[in-house]
Parts: C-alpha cells; structure tokens; sequence
C-alpha cells in the first residue's frame, strides 16, 4: 500500500469531473435560492450535506489518488468504481435533492413536467428488482477483460467518472424518496431484495480474490519502484477483490437500514389511520377486501 503523504497528497484536476461538480453544485443552489427568494427556508445541513459530504467524496475521488493510479492498479479502480457507483450518490442523497428540486419549482406545467421527469424514470430504475440486477451485471464486468479496457483507456475512465455518479443516484434517489407513499407488502418485497442484493454484490469480489488467472488480461507494467506502484498482477487483482467486496457489502447496509426505517413508519402510519376508522368503515373495509375491490 502506497505511503499516507501519497494517498492524501497525490492530486490531478479532471474537467469532465469538474464540470459535472460545477452543474451540480450551480443547480442545487439555484434550489436553494429559489426556495429562499420564495419566503421558505432550506435546512442548511442538507446544503452542507450535498457540499461537503456529497460533492467533496466525488471530487476526493475522481480527483484524488484513486482517480490518478486508477489505470496503474486495479484495486484503485476497483475502489473508485464501487465508491462512485455506491458511496458519492448515498452521500449526496443527503442533500435531499429530489425534495429541494420539488420545493424549488414553480406551480404550474414546469413543476408538473419536474415532477414526471424526476419521478417516474426514476422510480423506474429504483425498482428492487432492477437496482440489484445493474449492481451485479457492472461489478461482474471485472471478471473480464472489459474491465481492463475501462481501466487503461482514458475516454473509458472519463466516461465512468461521469455516468456512474449519475447510475447510482437514480438507483438510490428513489429509496430515500418520501413524497410517494408505498404499501407495506411492497417495502417487504424490497427489503427481500435489498438482502439478496447483499449477499449477490459479494460474488464479484470473492471470484476476484480466488481466481489465480488475471481477468482483465493486462499485461504487468515494467517497473519496480516504489513497490506498491508495481505489484504483482495477482496480487493486485486480488487486492481489488478485497476492496471491491468490502465497499460493495458496507455501502448496502446504510440502505438496509433505511428501508427497515421506512417499513416501521409506514407500518406505524398505517396502524394509526385503521386505528382511526369506525367500526361500520372497519366493517366496509373488511367486504371490500374480501370482494377484491379498492380502498
């Protein structure tokens, strides 16, 4: 493993990542400003979340060592693959940014042309049967020589730098969504999935940790110092199966958490509003039930 100084000193500026930092940053402060110009008022921890926490994880990561030695080691690229795809969108969610994009639009065909593009697609891919199913088929890639074309080729890394940002917060962004109400049942059914997703996103990692034939079929680069720049290919791919299953198991438990949060204060809602109903509402709840209508 390379030296602290390095890991925390080694910087490089990537324009693509800064432009999307840019385009992110301007439009969740014209959120924000709008909301203010409005006479309401945007919790300043969720500003701070999206900033610091959010946007700094992204720029830390696709600026800092991972981003530089990403196409020297594999096991910095496969830790900036898993922390874009995983950890910077859950740390921008924080910032709550579907809420402010909702609070932050006018009445009128434009918050109702916001609310279709933000809500439906979106709801779409953070289906739990999809979410799961992208996760496996992208960490899977690094059992192929895919992975080593994504790794050495610079229009593949700048590609990766932007879009899996984006993948992962319109996989995640739905999750921690609360403007649309879910039946219970549905929450058990993504928490079932959510579960299998925990044990599934371990596959990649381990079969890269067995496995003593290397993958991505990169030859090793000449070279023997300083040493952690130039590790054996084995270990190196095997380094990269640790991290990969590593990150890939702790960032699914934050989202574990939060949809068991989510089932008990539904759950809860729910108890109080039956609790609420009287006996003859009980009563025709109950016939309507049993004769398949609708509530």
């Amino acid at each position: 493993m390379p030296p602290i100084p390095v890991l925390l000193g080694t910087w490089r500026f990537e324009p693509a990542a800064g432009l999307l930092l840019a385009l992110g940053a301007a439009a969740y402060g014209a959120g924000v400003r709008r909301i203010g110009k409005s006479g309401g008022r945007w919790p300043k921890r969720r500003t701070l979340s999206f900033g610091l926490l959010g946007l700094g994880s992204y720029l830390a990561t696709a600026c800092g060592f991972l981003g530089v030695y990403s196409p020297d080691l594999r096991w910095a690229f496969a830790i900036r693959v898993a922390v874009l795809l995983l950890v910077v969108p859950g740390l921008i969610a924080l910032g709550r940014p579907l809420a402010l994009a909702r609070a932050a639009m006018p009445w009128g065909p434009a918050r109702r042309l916001c609310s279709l593009m933000l809500g439906r697609p979106l709801h779409l891919l953070g289906n739990p049967l999809v979410g799961p199913l992208v996760c496996m088929g992208l960490f899977a890639l690094m059992l192929t020589p895919a992975a080593g074309y994504a790794r050495t080729t610079p229009a593949a890394e700048t590609l990766l730098t932007l879009a899996l940002p984006i993948l992962g917060l319109a996989l995640l962004l739905p999750a921690t969504d609360t403007a649309h109400a879910r039946y219970s049942p549905l929450m058990v059914l993504e928490l079932l999935f959510i579960f299998i997703e925990l044990m599934a996103d371990a596959i990649p990692g381990i079969a890269l940790r067995l496995n003593t034939a290397i993958l991505d079929r990169v030859p090793a680069a000449a070279g023997s110092s300083p040493a952690w720049l130039h590790p054996s290919p084995l270990h190196d791919q095997h380094l990269a199966g640790d991290w990969l299953w590593f990150i890939c198991e702790m960032a699914d438990l934050p989202v574990h958490v939060l949809l068991i949060a989510r089932y008990l204060r539904s759950d809860a809602k729910e108890a109080r509003r039956l609790d609420a109903l009287s006996d003859d509402e009980m009563e025709a709840l109950a016939e309507a039930h049993l004769h398949g209508g609708r509530q």
